[in-house]
């Protein structure tokens, strides 16, 4: 949290509490304080509410900016290359998301969050820019990859900051699940604005100027951050623990950012079999169905997104474990694509039920983690859940054209659903007949 932030937030807490008390004294004994008390709880509430709402609008404009350029961008390179061009952009994407992890770590330790996210902020508007006209220059498509590679380190450093601002604010699932909704849903918008556009010079000036200037909310809403650097806790004495054990194990907390590596397994292997078609959409749809197809996925896509923290409700009122509802959320992402190559219509579902199930799941992984970290360290344990759901992506991205050609994608989807709804019959199987925990 930035001094400005800590001290408005400070003063404006202290002194609604302060009243109360002081009225409190004045007044008989339980007279007057409950009311201050709830005066105070209400202001903190708008206060509460006014900032996600800020927050929510600078991702909103964010994101709708970054999808109107990138599935610009991967339009021209399909159009140039076909779906190998298009895996090869998008696989350097995946692999900058796995890259932004560590470099969260070792930024989140020496700035703020409203230095993290300006840094971030202004390296990724350059990049968005430079890495889109380097395309339509017909530079080689490996030198373009690591612009793309660089550019999504920094976008994703600025998206745990994000989502770490988010759970600063309000750390409940639903508060992260509407988050990535909301990004999840208008990024299907600008997909589909930038599948109607047509290419010429005065669509392409439109496209860069949204694509580069719509970082500067999300760098003004960075002036009101309140995340802190990461700081460890200070070392405890030597005589502190009774054996060398548990000293070492304290040193070693003490030393990083404690990250529950089975959920971020777990992440990363539900990406790997699930995330490949619909992180492929743009490609696929163009050359199942053509490019007119591109803005009806989106904006079912889109639909499934807004619907997400209405099933996240209802699935969370099942008392599901995680190890169940996680790969049923992949079953979800893929079960669609079964009809997709046949029919227009299919293709739809396949969107919808993948934008429903990809969001529900990103939201509720990253409030689990969020919840489970350390103060100090949300930021880093959000960055790595991020990037190990990119690795698998990244994998599967960079597969599925190696394996199946565009109108098989179908039978690549069926198998790996069947997969992922196998794992979650035998991990509630041995949950019921008491044979082995449900982790995760």
């Amino acid at each position: 949290m930035s001094a400005e932030v800590a001290s408005s937030v400070g003063h404006a807490g202290g002194a609604g509490h302060a009243g109360g008390v002081a009225h409190a004294s004045a007044a008989p004994a339980g007279a007057g304080h409950v009311p201050g008390r709830r005066r105070a709880e209400h202001s903190g509430g708008r206060r509460r509410a006014g900032r996600l709402r800020e927050l929510l609008v600078s991702g909103v404009v964010d994101s709708f900016g970054l999808s109107l350029g990138w599935t610009l961008f991967n339009l021209i390179a399909t159009q140039r290359g076909g779906l190998a061009m298009a895996a090869l952009f998008n696989s350097a994407m995946l692999l900058g998301v796995v890259l932004s992890a560590p470099v969260v770590g070792r930024l989140a330790r020496r700035l703020h969050g409203r230095m993290l996210l300006l840094l971030a902020g202004c390296t990724e508007a350059v990049l968005r820019v430079a890495t889109l006209a380097a395309l339509l220059h017909g530079v080689d498509a490996t030198v373009i990859a690591a612009g793309v590679a660089v550019m999504h380190i920094a976008a994703y450093t600025g998206f745990a900051a994000m989502r770490a601002e988010v759970a600063a604010v309000d750390a409940r699932p639903r508060a992260m699940t509407r988050y990535a909704l909301s990004i999840a849903a208008v990024e299907a918008a600008g997909a589909g604005v930038a599948a109607l556009l047509p290419l010429h010079t005065a669509s392409l000036a439109v496209v860069f100027a949204v694509y580069g200037l719509s970082l500067l909310p999300t760098m003004l809403t960075a002036r009101r951050a309140r995340t802190a650097r990461n700081v460890p806790p200070p070392r405890p004495p030597a005589g502190a623990y009774q054996s060398r054990v548990e000293r070492r194990r304290a040193e070693h907390e003490a030393r990083g950012v404690r990250v529950p590596l089975p959920v971020l397994v777990a992440g990363g292997g539900i990406t790997l079999l699930a995330a490949g078609p619909t992180l492929l959409s743009v490609a696929l749809a163009t050359e199942l169905h053509g490019q007119h197809a591109v803005a009806g996925a989106a904006a079912a896509f889109s639909a499934g997104c807004l619907l997400s923290s209405w099933a996240v409700d209802r699935v969370g009122r099942l008392r599901l474990p995680a190890a169940v509802t996680w790969p049923l959320w992949g079953v979800g992402m893929l079960i669609g694509w079964l009809l997709a190559p046949a029919h227009l219509a299919g293709l739809f579902v396949a969107q919808f039920l993948s934008g429903l199930s990809l969001t529900a799941f990103e939201g509720g992984m990253d409030a689990r983690l969020a919840q489970a970290a350390r103060p100090g360290t949300v930021t880093t344990v959000l960055a790595w859940s991020a990037s190990t759901r990119a690795l698998g992506s990244a994998i599967a991205v960079r597969t599925l054209p190696l394996l199946v050609a565009a109108p098989a994608v179908g039978t690549a989807a069926g198998a790996a659903a069947a997969v992922l709804a196998l794992i979650s019959l035998s991990v509630l199987v041995r949950a019921k007949t008491g044979r082995s925990p449900v982790g995760v």
